[in-house]
């Protein structure tokens, strides 16, 4: 996992990784589902999102798999889908827990309690 950020992983690179937490998606599929997720704010450009999947695949944490279930041939090129490994399961957990630990700690910097403001 050579080059991982110690500081915590993009929010393309975090968004990529939820979107196949349920299962294997393809290319095009994972940029929908990211750009969903992330309510608009991340909009990843086929060639960005393909360089973080050869990036997320370097490091261990996601791998070219076969769908979750049976699909009809695609009529175009084939699709090739990509899920989690188990350290990418890992990982998405752990980056989880430090974006909530990270906001926990701005919310108690600015005063804001449960239900509050």
């Amino acid at each position: 996992m050579t080059g991982r950020n110690a500081g915590g992983m993009s929010s393309l690179e975090y968004h990529v990784l939820l979107a196949m937490a349920d299962g294997p998606l393809y290319g095009y599929a994972i940029k929908e589902a990211v750009e969903t997720e992330s309510a608009g704010t991340l909009t990843p450009r086929t060639g960005s999102l393909y360089r973080v999947l050869a990036r997320l695949m370097t490091w261990g944490l996601v791998a070219k798999t076969e769908p979750a279930e049976a699909t009809l041939p695609h009529p175009g090129r084939e699709r090739k889908y990509y899920g989690l490994t188990a350290e990418g399961r890992g990982a998405l957990a752990a980056e989880a827990r430090r974006q909530r630990g990270a906001a926990a700690l701005a919310e108690e910097r600015l005063g804001m309690s449960e239900g509050g403001p």
